[in-house]
């Protein structure tokens, strides 16, 4: 097939053809062509990136700040680097605009048209922000899902900068302890009363508050954000639903990721706020059309996290090389990046009957346990977590 392969001007026109079409070149869409390689694949591949297409660890992104590292220090390999060692071709900054699923046939924005015998859809989730950003503060509010968001807040923090996170979920609570850790002005800001509400029972998140403002970290918990606007200084002046207000540099949206689902319903997939629908097996409700990663909701289980992917990606690559596989998840203890207080936690699938707390200090044991009294998830904190392993062992997986 006609070369793809492009850093910068893709592609115009014309018709091409691979036997295998991943859409997303994050930690997925990578990882997917990079075991069938590893596996002796010899197909046609064509991976289809919305931005750069440099291959790096998406983890790092908030540990960059605290180590002083440069994008470029980040990213592993460049997208050319990248398409070499995969023998794949590998098209940047392009958008797939239409799927159709009656001809195997992607529409890209380039103008050109692809046809496949397999695809992946491998797009990830973007980030949620919970109101509009006028346009003349667009500059000074950011996201960071990939390594061109880390980029342009790269750019930004430059100097000692107030920076301003609005959400305490794990997203805000690591970048909170890296951009502190980087040498900023951190101020934490969320409706909840405690960091982490859904890895961390309260006692818990409040133990992580607590490392938090020991440090140097602002919180404003229990506080949603009113409005914002640039003052007479040109500073961001934030108001708080309570009236209480706070002056910054920037502001940092952490509240969320919604799976990027549009193109899967638009094609006529069967979706859900919950991700695109595929069974066990990573099948769609189309024949040769799979999805992977944030995107995917795996019998009604969509996790966000690197074990459940990396399972998912082994599981896809051998299913794609003629040995259907079946996804399974083990226990997927979740490592938190807040070294100002070690977290680890299995958070329970269902509401617990109760949680088991022992410790005191930061060193906390959080045990849930269903109405039988059974295990069914916990969360460490402090010197605790080098309870991992054994705790892990005896949870239940999510998907066996």
């Amino acid at each position: 097939m006609p070369d793809l392969r492009s850093t910068s001007k893709p592609h115009s026109t014309g018709h091409y053809h691979a036997a295998l079409v991943i859409i997303g070149t994050g930690m997925a869409g990578i990882g997917l062509a990079r075991t069938l390689r590893r596996q002796g694949d010899t197909r046609t591949i064509a991976l289809i990136s919305a931005d750069s297409g440099d291959d790096y660890s998406k983890p790092l992104l908030s540990t960059g700040f605290a180590k002083r590292l440069s994008p470029e220090q980040l990213a592993q390999r460049s997208a050319d680097a990248l398409a070499d060692e995969l023998d794949a071709n590998l098209v940047t900054h392009t958008h797939v605009t239409q799927l159709d699923v009656d001809h195997q046939v992607l529409q890209l924005s380039s103008g050109a048209t692809l046809g496949y015998d397999d695809v992946v859809l491998a797009t990830g989730a973007a980030p949620r922000t919970p109101f509009h950003i006028p346009s003349e503060l667009a500059e000074r509010c950011f996201t960071v899902n990939d390594l061109d968001d880390y980029r342009r807040l790269h750019r930004a923090l430059t100097q000692p900068t107030r920076v301003a996170i609005l959400g305490a979920g794990l997203v805000g609570c690591e970048f909170a302890n890296d951009l502190h850790a980087g040498g900023h002005q951190v101020t934490l800001i969320a409706p909840e009363s405690a960091p982490l509400p859904r890895l961390l029972p309260e006692p818990l998140g409040h133990a992580l508050a607590d490392a938090f403002e020991a440090a140097g970290i602002r919180l404003a918990m229990g506080r949603t954000l009113a409005a914002f606007s640039q003052d007479a200084d040109n500073d961001l002046a934030l108001q708080l639903d309570n009236g209480e207000r706070h002056t910054v540099d920037i502001l940092l949206f952490a509240t969320g990721l919604a799976p990027r689902t549009q193109l899967a319903e638009a094609a006529g997939l069967c979706v859900s706020p919950s991700g695109i629908q595929v069974d066990r097996q990573l099948r769609t409700t189309h024949p040769h059309i799979y999805a992977l990663g944030d995107v995917a909701c795996i019998d009604g289980v969509n996790a966000m996290y690197v074990q459940p992917l990396q399972a998912s990606v082994k599981a896809l690559a051998a299913t794609l090389v003629g040995t259907p596989t079946s996804v399974s998840f083990g226990a997927w203890p979740v490592v938190v990046k807040t070294p100002l207080l070690p977290v680890v936690a299995y958070p329970p699938v269902q509401p617990p009957e109760r949680w088991r707390i022992e410790g005191d200090g930061g060193d906390f044991t959080a045990l849930a346990e269903d109405k039988d009294g059974r295990l069914i998830g916990f969360a460490l904190t402090g010197g605790c977590v080098r309870r991992k392993v054994e705790l892990s062992r005896a949870a239940p997986a999510l998907l066996g």
